[in-house]
């Protein structure tokens, strides 16, 4: 899936495709080690929309202001 096409969907959204992506990437594994995977740059191609989703919602979150948190004053002045 391309870029452009993950940055439409929400965070929950996405959140849902990762953790299906995870699971098809398991199960590849699983059929590589019994020797019945018959693409095998399918791996590949999971794991790296897997890495662009993650990716995605990474800059979302530094895109987010950060609450600023004010230091307390707790030295004496004299």
């Amino acid at each position: 899936m391309k870029a452009f096409e993950l940055r439409e969907l929400s965070d929950t959204e996405l959140i849902k495709r990762i953790q299906e992506e995870e699971d098809n990437l398991a199960n590849l594994r699983f059929q590589k080690v019994i020797s019945q995977l018959e693409n095998p740059m399918k791996l590949r191609s999971t794991k790296k929309d897997i890495s662009r989703m993650k990716t995605i919602l990474r800059e979302r979150q530094l895109k987010q202001p950060e609450p600023k948190t004010v230091p307390p004053d707790n030295q004496k002045k004299a």
